[in-house]
């Protein structure tokens, strides 16, 4: 039987909204239980690339949500457009990373996201993310971590 589009992306936007919730009560099972068993992601810490148990490495998503105070981070995923093609959706737009960082105070981070599912059996899966800052283009190096959309 085959599944309109419109029920495909609530699906994806049902499996978003659960790893946000996931991360905001520090569940890093449930977190990484979006990703398809060979995710690839290209995040904001090093190195280059994670991919499949190392990009579902429940032990260094909890090290990291323990660096945060209760009840945990918020990640949002601002979603700017949506597509869906068969087995195959994708979104972007930006994600904001706010929360209270032990040691450092509070914390917002407004980053770049896109995001790539595959329908896997009954459901869909995060195959690929890919986070990202810009850059300083004055020669620093710097990221350019004070942009807001």
């Amino acid at each position: 039987m085959a599944v309109s589009k419109a029920a495909d992306i609530e699906a994806i936007r049902g499996l978003v909204a659960a790893r946000e919730v996931a991360v905001a009560h520090s569940d890093d099972e449930a977190a990484i239980g979006a990703f398809s068993r060979d995710v690839v992601v290209y995040d904001l810490q090093p190195p280059l690339a994670f991919a499949g148990a190392a990009a579902r490495d429940t032990e260094a998503l909890r090290a990291w949500l323990g660096t945060w105070r209760a009840p945990g981070p918020r990640v949002e995923f601002h979603e700017s457009r949506l597509l869906v093609d068969g087995d195959l959706g994708i979104a972007y737009g930006f994600s904001r990373l706010r929360g209270d960082k032990i040691g450092e105070g509070a914390v917002e981070l407004w980053f770049r996201t896109t995001l790539v599912f595959a329908r896997a059996g009954d459901g869909w899966m995060i195959a690929h993310e890919h986070n990202s800052v810009p850059m300083e283009m004055d020669g620093s190096g710097l990221a350019a971590v004070h942009l807001k959309p």
